[in-house]
């Protein structure tokens, strides 16, 4: 998901809350940092050969400035990145509004919970260029439907990259005996728009919804963040039931995520801590539910694109997302 394009603004600096549950982030990620280092030590096992050991993130340096991505049609190329927006929902079967699967565990700690997964925009958007720059209503204003997503410079999608990602998550969660749904499983033409998501969401009144991206921004910017809701009233848009479970949601993610992965919080976004607070996006917007979504990298960067293209990490990702949902809704 790319900063660049009319689906997003460039984020505004802000310095970050030091609220309680940001401490308890910080104990977190300060120790799982510290495994992280012995980690880059020793290199990956579990990753492609040569590629974790040369890997060196820095998640206190600052920003070098704002995020960028080229922005195409074409799925092999970045594109305008963004979150998940919204448009009609296409005709015929493959175009169902509703979640694309679900499932649960017979039994299980998470028995009884629903997850909803949105694995960020749809291998077939670009085919579908009028259908995603169609204009929905995101609660505070109007933005495209959804966008193609971006990807590596070696063509890797982003589209490619979250539908992995959520399938590995899925099983995990579904082992700890959780329903999981769907907003698309790359069984649709295109979309859903980015209000749909969030409809899909609340129509299940999910326990959690996590919506799963990678970034487009420039060379150089690394690492991962969690985004999530501002308190937002406004128009259709009322996030304020929701803001507060989903930091808590966001932050445990956040805090497995590295311990799983050994990736470092972004470099670029979030000063350090991992998180990003957004008013901007339809998909936290409209939600009723707590929400959080999740760019495990850059594609952009070649470092962090040859761990977002290995099967490996991919499942050490889904397993810090899964983990952290875990932890959240066991309380």
């Amino acid at each position: 998901m790319s900063y660049v394009g009319p689906d997003f603004e460039p984020p505004q600096p802000r310095r970050p809350r030091r609220g309680p549950m940001t401490v308890t982030l910080a104990a977190l990620v300060t120790g799982a940092l510290a495994g992280w280092l012995v980690w880059q030590a020793v290199g990956d096992p579990g990753g492609p050969a040569g590629t974790a050991a040369s890997s060196s993130i820095s998640p206190t340096s600052p920003s070098s400035g704002p995020a960028a991505s080229a922005a195409s049609r074409t799925p092999s190329a970045s594109g305008t990145g963004g979150e998940n927006r919204r448009s009609p929902s296409p005709s015929g079967p493959a175009g169902r509004s509703g979640p694309s699967s679900a499932g649960g565990a017979a039994s299980g700690p998470l028995k009884g919970k629903v997850v909803v997964v949105d694995p960020g925009h749809n291998p077939g958007n670009f085919q579908h260029a009028a259908a995603i720059n169609r204009k929905v209503n995101i609660g505070t204003n109007s933005k495209e439907c959804d966008t193609t997503g971006t990807s590596t410079n070696a063509g890797y999608t982003e589209a490619r990259f979250t539908l992995d990602v959520a399938r590995r998550l899925r099983t995990l969660l579904q082992q700890e005996g959780a329903t999981v749904k769907f907003t698309q499983d790359g069984d649709r033409p295109w979309g859903p728009c980015v209000d749909e998501r969030a409809r899909i969401g609340n129509d299940a009144h999910a326990d959690a919804v996590v919506s799963i991206h990678a970034d487009g921004s420039a060379a150089g910017n690394r690492g991962f963040h969690v985004i999530l809701p501002a308190s937002v009233h406004s128009g259709a848009a009322d996030t304020r039931p929701i803001t507060a479970r989903s930091r808590d949601l966001g932050e445990r993610i956040a805090g497995n995520f590295v311990r799983a992965t050994g990736s470092a919080p972004s470099n670029y976004i979030g000063g350090g801590t991992g998180l990003d607070v957004r008013s901007d996006l339809g998909g936290l917007n409209l939600s009723t539910v707590p929400k959080v979504f999740i760019e495990c990298g850059n594609m952009r960067d070649s470092k962090d694109a040859a761990l977002l293209t290995s099967g490996a990490w991919r499942e050490k990702a889904a397993r810090g997302i899964s983990e952290g949902i875990v932890g959240f809704l066991r309380g």
